[in-house]
């Protein structure tokens, strides 16, 4: 149950089984590394969507590298720069 975006024709958010079916990963293993933080999503209530952005993004980034991209670093680097934020009161 995608959300197509206006004029793009292509989805906005995918549900956690439509991305885990791209990613070639079980749900179960998407949804617990968005659990841990460790995988971009967007929380409505009890459901999980992922933004297809962020999709887009991984996507683009292993094709620029030409190697594995780590998920977790990036989540771990996100999750710095977020502490870093908020200890700075959002000064940078």
């Amino acid at each position: 149950m995608s959300t197509a975006m206006p004029n793009a024709g292509q989805p906005a958010f995918y549900t956690v089984k439509e991305a885990a079916r791209i990613l070639r990963v079980d749900p179960a293993t998407l949804y617990r590394a968005i659990r841990e933080d460790a995988f971009p999503a967007i929380r409505l209530r009890t459901r999980y969507v992922i933004p297809a952005a962020a999709l887009d993004k991984l996507s683009a980034e292993a094709a620029d590298s030409g190697g594995c991209v780590d998920v977790g670093r990036l989540a771990a680097e996100r999750r710095t720069a977020r502490e870093i934020e908020r200890l700075t009161g959002g000064a940078r």
